[in-house]
Parts: C-alpha cells; structure tokens; sequence
C-alpha cells in the first residue's frame, strides 16, 4: 500500500524499488538521434518534448535509475543534448494498475481494438492524484477497457496519451496499447495533432480572427499558474475566429499550435480576456461581466470541439467533434438573453 501511495503521490511509473539499469533485452526501447546542441536545455526537459505523454518527473525518475542512456551510458537530468548524442530510453515493463475498476458513463465518440476517442464532461479528472484517489477518467477506462490500456502510462496514468484538466470538457483519445500509444505520441510532439476548442472569454473581442504567439512559464510566484514569459518561457502559439459576439463576452474557436499547461487560459488572459469562468486568470473580469449579466460560471468554459489525427494502425487522417456539454450551452443561452 506504501508503494501505491508513493506511485501516486510521485510518479507515472510504478518501479521496483533500488532497481538499476534495465538489463532486460526485451524491453520496449526508443532510440533517438540529438540533430543539434542544446547548451541551454537539459535531458529531462528534451525527453519530455519528444515524449508529451510522459511527465518531466517520471523522466528524471527514469534517468536516475538509469532507464535512459546518452552514447551507452549513464547521464544526470540536468545533461544538456549534443549533437550527435545516441539517447536510449528503455521502458520499465508496467505494473498492473492498482486503481479499482469502476463502473461509470463514458460519452464514446469512436472505439477499435487501438484506441477509444472519448467526450470527457466537465468536472471529471482524468487520473488519480492527491485528493483524486477514485472516481477518475483511469478508473472508468479500467473498467470499460478490462485490462486493454497502454501500459506505458503505468500505474496512474494507463492509455493516457493527453489530458484535459478537470474542468475542461470534450475530446480525449486513449491507447488500448504501446504501440499505439508510441504513435500518438510521436504525432501530439509532432504538432501533427489538430487541436481545436470553443471558449467563452470576458468581454467583447474586436478582431475577428488573429494569432497569440507569446511564451509560457511557470508563474514566478504562483506555482500553479502559468504566465507568458518571453524570457523564460516555451515557445506557444495559438490561432482564433470569433463565432459569435455575445454581451460583454465572445465566443471563439482556437486552434492550439503547440501544447503548453493552460495556454488558451494564458493565452486570452495575456489579450486581456480571460476565458467566462476562470477565477484563475479572470477573477476580476468574471465579477464585472456578473454585474453587466448577471451570470456567473461554475467552471471555466472551455471545450476541446475537435481533435484529428493519423490512425496509426489505417494510416487514414480522423476527426471527431464533440457536442457542448449542458452547462457550455446554458451559458451561451444566458449571455444571448442578457
């Protein structure tokens, strides 16, 4: 129970503890070229952009029990890529996962015996965590798919490819296995992956369309927000259309370009229109458009409408939409009518 705690509390992967380098010659490897010096990144950092479906911690993890070699040997997270640098990242062979199964509605888009493309509601986390032991997206998974997830998520995140934070609704895609999983992967890093959501932001947007191309970083002082910080920030980048002017509030269609922590919700926030709901970014602007209308969000309104991507076992592109949620269109309904 100990190791489960800490599996949750720490990691993506569940591992043996005091286990050194795999020696198991059987175990999925990913090999990988550096085209070009990074002096200024680091190891852990480089992986994740290659791998967006694995954490920057479970990496560091990895690399310090040597599941990841640079030129056959053992490195630190904090190694900064060379040119010409071989990387090898061997995958820990994934223990069963210990959430309970549980039965619960999924909204199921499209299924195969690859992957699941699913509607996620709002308020639903995707996986366990610290205050989120059960009722999760993982434990509904567990039970739909009756042990045929990816095993490369481990213990806390099985299949899970992307995620959608809490409150954010609309579509996810899952992988039944590795493979799978890889290939999606490769695509999400890519930027081959088509991102789009709708969301209700505060006030009323001049532009029709335009492009936010602005770095996101860690909140300096807020650690669990994120801000645009051309300093010290990643690149981001996000394209929008205006659908439909509301009072005091806009609705529009954004196309994510790269995929950052919050970015459409730092993004409008850094135009100066945090999205209808996010007491995050918008306190302020969430009170003044509640005394203009009298409405107030329970969540932040924000939809993820389309997701497109390259089967990997067809090699056909895919998309799939997802409906508005109830509460999405209860708040177009309202701001309409106000």
């Amino acid at each position: 129970m100990l190791v489960f705690i800490w599996c949750l509390v720490f990691g993506v992967w569940c591992l043996p503890l005091g286990s050194g380098a795999v020696t198991n010659p059987s175990t999925p490897t990913e090999r990988l070229t550096v085209e070009r010096s990074l002096p200024s990144e680091r190891l852990d950092t480089f992986l994740r952009a290659k791998f967006p479906a694995v954490s920057r911690g479970a990496f560091q993890r990895l690399i310090a029990e040597g599941h990841v070699l640079v030129n056959g040997r053992t490195v630190k997270p904090t190694h900064s890529p060379h040119a010409g640098e071989q990387i090898e990242v061997r995958w820990p062979e994934a223990r069963p996962a210990e959430a309970v199964p549980e039965a619960m509605p999924l909204d199921i888009l499209f299924e195969d015996d690859r992957l699941l493309v699913l509607n996620k509601p709002p308020g639903l986390v995707v996986h366990p965590a610290p205050g989120h032991e059960q009722h999760t997206l993982v434990h509904a998974l567990l039970h739909h798919c009756t042990g045929k997830l990816s095993g490369i998520g481990g213990v806390a995140r099985p299949g899970i490819v992307h995620r959608l934070d809490k409150e954010t609704s609309g579509c996810l895609v899952v992988a039944k296995n590795d493979d799978t999983h890889h290939a999606l992967s490769v695509q999400f890093a890519g930027r081959t992956v088509e991102k789009i959501y709708h969301a209700i932001l505060c006030g009323e947007m001049e532009r029709d369309r335009g492009e936010i191309h602005a770095a996101i970083a860690r909140h300096p002082s807020h650690r669990k927000r994120m801000a645009v910080d051309e300093g010290r920030g990643r690149d981001a980048r996000t394209t929008y259309r205006v659908l439909e002017r509301l009072r005091s509030a806009t609705l529009v269609e954004a196309s994510l370009h790269t995929g950052r922590t919050h970015q459409i919700r730092v993004h409008f926030k850094f135009l100066g229109f945090p999205l209808v709901g996010d007491l995050v970014y918008g306190n302020r602007q969430n009170s003044r458009l509640a005394d203009l209308t009298s409405y107030s969000a329970s969540r932040q309104m924000l939809h993820a409408f389309k997701l497109s991507f390259t089967h990997p076992q067809t090699g056909k592109r895919v998309g799939f939409e997802a409906p508005h949620p109830e509460d999405f269109r209860d708040a177009l309904s309202a701001l309409r009518e106000a």
